[in-house]
């Protein structure tokens, strides 16, 4: 006999745990379904476990650089223990997931832990542990995510060709590895690994790396900083094969037309990733998918199917989790009445390279092809900060685009230290249409980072405190035309 529902989510990833749970704030009778564990890829494979190990190779950094330079004598080798960190970043992994499990059975959401397959628009068959059940349900939030892209002659073993979630799990150091893409999470992945004494290349096919991720002023403070650590890079270069060799692997390269082998012990392939759209039924029930492998979903993220949503990866880019978390509140509420769309003026975005990126509205290529060229644009650097140079993290600067005209502020780009946390600021400023004043008159804390962006504005308006600029002529310059 079917469990009938108000509201069932499949996948608990950030955008169906979120989507489940305010759907039980609201009164709904309401299930989650999910196949693997509570949290889904970003707290147990992907976003969490990787900034992880990326907070610990940032601090492994700081004792064997900075520590020495504060005055700290420390053991010239520091040994790290590679199975120990692996059971730290569990732990962090776990807490995360056992969180979701405590919110969900604190909002009465019932779990069903399974493969779920759609029979029809209205039912849901599970295969679990304990055997299959048919659920049924008023709506359905569909939340599968995505998953890593393969390319020929990379084959996915998590043996010899990693993808995200392989290498996240190595409990041993991995003396030379070969990351084949020079994306986001390649980046990420590939800068904590040199980190830890990896030998790292990348292989990029583009010509240059974060390509339309990031502003390209920012992305040449970090392929600066990769060069300095150590890191090879290989641009306009296509990654054709590999094979098994003496001491390990080699693959081959395509790089202007001449084949070059890059020796390794593992390979990561980060070429990107697609939508989990090809499973659960999906295309039997006449759900309508795009040529990319996208649900198809108008602005309230509804389907061609009544009654059946979908929020996250699997409903379109950014393919960033907490564009999940906004799409399954607001699909929550308008199940339970509100009168809502999808209208964010920015997704902000970060990059946890080193130094970290993280951007806010438009680049001024964005700007440009929108009809938008008469800009003001200000940049202010970490080195003339307080606060970064006594944390020894001067790298970078925060730069913001604004209309010249109106002041309007367009977009915000920082590569420095702490830029996922300022980027907040920056991300609230776009979407209530600030201007450069609005910013800059704004009293922000001493000693802080926060300060760079009050100089950031203060310098698109050409009179920062701390840089040297042109004289204003008269106090009326500071004030902005209306």
């Amino acid at each position: 006999m079917a469990e009938k529902f108000d509201v069932c989510v499949v996948g608990s990833g950030p955008g169906g745990y979120v989507a489940a749970i305010r759907a039980a704030q609201l009164g709904k009778k309401t299930a989650i379904v999910e196949r693997e564990a509570l949290g889904g890829v970003c707290l147990n494979i992907g976003c969490i476990p990787s900034k992880a190990m990326i907070t610990a190779g940032h601090f492994l950094q700081r004792m064997q650089h900075d520590a020495p330079t504060m005055g700290f004598q420390l053991p010239k080798e520091i040994k790290v223990d590679m199975k120990v960190l692996q059971d730290w970043k569990q732990s962090v992994c776990n807490k995360m997931s056992g969180g979701v499990a405590q919110l969900l059975k604190g909002n009465s959401v019932t779990v069903i832990m399974g493969e779920g397959t759609f029979t029809s628009p209205k039912s849901l068959s599970v295969k679990g542990k304990d055997g299959t059940k048919t659920i049924e349900a008023t709506n359905f939030i569909i939340a599968t995510g995505s998953r890593p892209i393969e390319i020929p002659g990379f084959t996915i073993d998590e043996k010899d060709v990693l993808s995200s979630t392989g290498v996240l799990a190595l409990a041993e150091k991995v003396e030379r590895i070969c990351v084949i893409g020079g994306g986001y999470i390649g980046l990420e992945i590939g800068s904590y690994m040199r980190s830890f004494g990896s030998e790292v290349t990348v292989v990029e096919a583009a010509s240059g790396l974060l390509n339309g991720l990031a502003d390209p002023d920012c992305v040449q403070v970090v392929a600066r900083k990769l060069k300095k650590s150590g890191v090879e890079v290989m641009l306009s270069a296509k990654a054709k094969g590999w094979k098994k060799a003496k001491g390990g692997l080699e693959v081959t390269v395509d790089v202007g037309g001449k084949e070059q082998l890059i020796k390794c012990d593992k390979i990561l392939l980060t070429v990107g990733r697609k939508p989990n759209s090809d499973g659960a039924g999906l295309k039997n029930i006449g759900l309508e998918i795009d040529q990319k492998g996208f649900i198809k979903v108008n602005a309230q993220r509804r389907t061609n199917l009544p009654g059946v949503f979908a929020i996250g990866d699997v409903a379109g880019q950014p393919m960033l989790a907490h564009k999940a978390s906004h799409e399954g509140v607001m699909v929550a509420e308008i199940i339970g009445g509100a009168n809502r769309v999808y209208d964010a003026k920015t997704v902000p975005a970060v990059i946890f390279v080193d130094p970290e990126i993280a951007s806010a509205g438009l680049m001024e290529s964005e700007c440009k092809a929108a009809g938008k060229t008469d800009l003001k644009i200000g940049k202010f650097p970490f080195g003339a900060n307080g606060r970064a140079v006594s944390m020894m993290e001067t790298d970078g600067f925060i730069k913001i685009i604004a209309d010249a005209k109106t002041h309007v502020v367009y977009g915000v780009h920082i590569v420095g230290p702490e830029a996922s946390n300022l980027i907040s600021e920056a991300a609230l400023a776009i979407e209530m249409g600030a201007r450069l004043e609005d910013i800059a008159l704004t009293i922000h804390p001493h000693p802080t980072l926060g300060e760079t962006m009050m100089e950031a504005a203060e310098a698109a308006m050409g009179h920062a405190i701390h840089i040297i600029q042109r004289p204003l002529t008269s106090a009326k310059g500071a004030s902005a035309s209306t």
